[in-house]
């Protein structure tokens, strides 16, 4: 066994040294000559036969040019060029690599990437910007994408589910700037997520039944805190026999649900002409009779268009949005409000806020890469011209009586005062005997939920 440890250390080595890209190249120039010489044959050929093609005529150069390598080399050399002419090149591993989260490309030379929400340099290497560039262009290609200096700056969404964003220069000073989002092929399930402990049983309950009421439910919390992956979860709690109309800038959702709707807005061609926002979305799903309305993530003038979703008969309805806090979550659709134009006074956009929102659920992703909600606030409605917010459930790292690092929920003991979930209310004050535990809180580890 540190036989074969010992061997992939030994390749991993080969493969990072500038010696490996200069052979890797000029062995490609060679492959790019024969394969001029096949001409449309070579389109035909399958995944292995051109393995069998590189391995034969990569053998043959280094034979011919006396590179000294021995068998393990060689056929390193191969599949990476087997990787160039059929797949994606370097990027190949990294994208069916189920842990990878994020690949962050930082020039040709200069590899992040992102595994259980923690973020590491990766050794792997393009041969210069150009060869970086002719595998993003690859990517682009069957999504009709140009990226050239007229059109530097291109967001667009992978067969996959994925999310793709490319800044070259004259924009990008350091060479190709390239993000790749990953998303799970299997949505995760709200199971998933407390046995991963990003929630307590608790926590569970109180989100299946808000859902199943109706409630309306804002995700909040930071980049790549697990806004998506925790909206995808709550979809799962969502009746069979209603109609569910996602509206995203580019599709991420992957709602388990018999009755979805997807749509996803488009920019606009020459001098923006063709446009479509998120807010023409909303404002159109309207008219087709939706039971609820998801938007993937509110940025924009929308907001006002998901306010009056939540306002006029489409409870149930549910967002991500970019927030810190709860509070903070408020202060910044009341900034997206005036920047949309709001022309009402500052009373009347706080009123309609506390009657459109029921629930903000913040979501965070800790020091050590866990993603916790680490919050569940209700909107209570409106005070001294403020709108009114009552904590129920804040998270809480602790160490354990083993020194390992555990979760637990703090909670206080309140029930939820929104009148969709009066049933759960009253089921819980005949299971306390009381209606209010005094705002003494209690702690909740969720079980094995609680522990990393």
């Amino acid at each position: 066994m540190s036989n074969q440890i010992e061997f992939a250390d030994d390749d991993q080595a080969f493969t990072n040294t500038q010696e490996f890209q200069d052979i890797k190249t000029a062995a490609y120039d060679h492959l790019l000559t024969r394969i001029e010489e096949l001409g449309a044959e070579f389109g035909r050929w399958s995944r292995s036969a051109i393995q069998q093609f590189v391995n034969l005529d990569v053998d043959g150069f280094v034979r011919l040019q006396r590179i000294p390598l021995n068998e393990a080399e060689v056929r390193q050399i191969a599949d990476a060029l087997t990787k160039e002419l059929a797949g994606l090149g370097p990027l190949e591993d990294l994208l069916a690599d189920m842990t990878v989260e994020d690949i962050l490309i930082n020039g040709y030379n200069d590899v992040f990437v992102s595994r259980h929400g923690i973020l590491q340099r990766e050794t792997l290497r393009f041969t210069d910007n150009a060869h970086l560039l002719r595998i993003v262009r690859r990517i682009l290609a069957p999504l009709g994408r140009r990226l050239d200096e007229s059109n530097p700056m291109v967001d667009a969404r992978l067969p996959d589910g994925g999310r793709l964003n490319v800044v070259i220069e004259p924009l990008s000073v350091d060479g190709p700037m390239v993000s790749i989002r990953k998303f799970r092929k299997e949505p995760l399930k709200p199971t998933d997520l407390l046995n991963l402990g990003t929630m307590n049983e608790e926590i569970y309950s109180l989100l299946d039944n808000a859902v199943k009421a109706r409630c309306n439910i804002l995700v909040s919390g930071g980049t790549s805190s697990g806004k998506t992956s925790l909206l995808n979860a709550l979809a799962f709690f969502i009746p069979e026999n209603e109609r569910v109309v996602t509206v995203e800038d580019t599709a991420e959702l992957s709602l388990n649900h018999p009755h979805v709707v997807r749509l996803e807005s488009r920019l606009g061609g020459f001098e923006g002409s063709g446009a479509v926002s998120i807010r023409d979305l909303i404002r159109n799903s309207l008219r087709m009779r939706p039971d609820r309305i998801i938007v993937g993530e509110v940025r924009g003038a929308e907001v006002l268009e998901m306010l009056q979703a939540m306002n006029t008969g489409h409870d149930g309805s549910m967002g991500t949005i970019h927030a810190n806090t709860p509070r903070e979550c408020l202060y910044r659709i009341e900034m997206l409000a005036g920047f949309a134009g709001f022309q009402g006074s500052e009373s009347s956009l706080r009123r309609q806020i506390a009657g459109a929102l029921d629930f903000i659920v913040q979501i965070g992703r800790l020091s050590n890469g866990r993603r916790r909600i680490v919050s569940i606030t209700e909107v209570t409605g409106m005070g001294d011209n403020i709108i009114t917010l009552q904590e129920l459930y804040r998270h809480e790292s602790f160490i354990g009586p083993d020194g390992e690092e555990a979760d637990r929920w703090i909670s206080l003991g309140i029930f939820p005062h929104a009148p969709k979930l009066q049933r759960q209310r009253q089921l819980g004050q005949q299971s306390t005997g009381s209606a209010n535990t005094g705002g003494l809180g209690h702690a909740s580890t969720g079980g094995q939920a609680g522990r990393r």
